[in-house]
């Protein structure tokens, strides 16, 4: 009898590890049966889908209240679902504020529960700890520091590395990329204004009107599908009309544009640790709602956002965060990343530190096999 995994992933990086897990889980098991919710990545890995991101991907105080109703809905789904198909697995990636839920009530029903990329409860809300000590089977960190910090509280945990550098190994450059764009290879700046509508509106003006003082620059905008075209197209009209004449907008292509770039401007997120892992010297830009910023000031015990800094605990990359974050400092920013050798150089050795603490490739492959014999031999 063929065994069966759910795997629920809320946002765009979670989309892409889960479909990183679901390849490599068939491969050593052909037979499994997996379903999810979860994007388009998941869906190509062999993961069918039962809801898309659309009805998840919110994140912040504010705008996790005026989605609510979604939020519940969704929730009330998800219970429906398990109640009736009983999976031999429920596999959570990542998205905290909904999945501890979720594996909380999972656990209740006999579920067995494993948790990919575990929440960040060192940084804040520590107290989440003891739910995911009594409602979860298996955490799987991608940081090295989190398992000694989970096995003082009796976590079942293990360190599997950061599933990016699966990502990044397996990502091999198309060598007409810049031809059939019309781009010269190292001499753009990319840009990255990240998969969450709120981020386009708040940060991505910015980033429009600090193009617009630098016109001797070309700029390539690495969209993502899951947000409109007319979304990116709109800000730059209103921003910056005649923005065409150095600006260029390619969707999906994400590794594309940086690995054929000069230098980098990254929203905070995952995309900080994928451009350090391409050697691409960024600049990371964050802006959030003030009340959800002041909230975070009060209780989050974190020196560095992105997750470069936090994972080397020292500032490889400029991080420009709420009012840091204008025209004046991200074009200065930018003027040393392209201009200065030993500022790019101090950087790109950075980087080549942060390659070493945070593992080898394979992410995936040592989870899947962990899963599966834990599965098999019901431990």
């Amino acid at each position: 009898m063929s065994r069966s995994i759910f795997l629920l992933a809320g946002e765009a990086s979670g989309d892409l590890h889960g479909a990183n897990l679901a390849r490599a889980l068939l491969k050593q098991d052909p037979s499994i049966r997996l379903d999810g919710w979860g994007g388009s990545r998941m869906s190509a890995a062999g993961v069918t889908l039962h809801r898309g991101l659309k009805d998840l991907a919110f994140m912040g105080y504010v705008e996790v209240l005026a989605n609510i109703m979604t939020i519940r809905r969704s929730f009330a789904l998800i219970k429906k679902y398990l109640s009736e198909r009983r999976p031999d697995a429920l596999v959570l990636i990542d998205y905290p504020g909904f999945n501890l839920k979720i594996a909380r009530w999972a656990h209740n029903q006999g579920i067995r529960v494993f948790y990919f990329i575990s929440p960040t409860v060192w940084a804040w809300k520590e107290k989440r700890v003891y739910t995911i000590r009594e409602s979860v089977d298996r955490l799987y960190c991608i940081f090295p520091f989190e398992v000694d910090f989970y096995k003082r509280y009796d976590v079942d945990v293990t360190y599997v590395g950061n599933p990016l550098l699966d990502n990044v190994a397996a990502y091999t450059p198309d060598p007409d990329f810049t031809q059939n764009n019309s781009l010269n290879a190292g001499q753009y700046i990319a840009v990255l204004p990240g998969s969450r509508l709120q981020e386009l509106y708040k940060i991505f003006p910015l980033i429009v009107e600090t193009m617009k003082t630098m016109p001797g620059r070309q700029f390539v905008i690495a969209r993502t599908s899951l947000l409109p075209e007319n979304s990116f197209t709109g800000i730059l009209d209103k921003h910056h009309p005649g923005w065409q004449d150095h600006i260029s907008l390619i969707t999906d292509r994400t590794y594309d544009v940086l690995h054929n770039a000069s230098s980098a401007m990254v929203t905070s997120g995952t995309a900080t640790l994928e451009t350090a892992l391409l050697r691409i010297p960024e600049v990371v830009c964050y802006i959030t709602n003030p009340v959800n910023y002041r909230i975070a000031r009060a209780f989050v015990r974190l020196r560095y956002i992105s997750l470069v800094n936090l994972i080397a605990d020292r500032p490889i990359v400029k991080e420009l965060i709420q009012s840091e974050l204008n025209v004046r400092n991200l074009a200065a920013e930018l003027t040393a990343l392209e201009e200065d050798t030993d500022y790019r150089n101090n950087m790109l050795s950075g980087y080549e530190q942060l390659a070493k603490m945070i593992g080898e490739p394979g992410v995936a492959e040592r989870m899947a096999a962990d899963m599966l014999n834990r599965i098999y031999n019901n431990i």
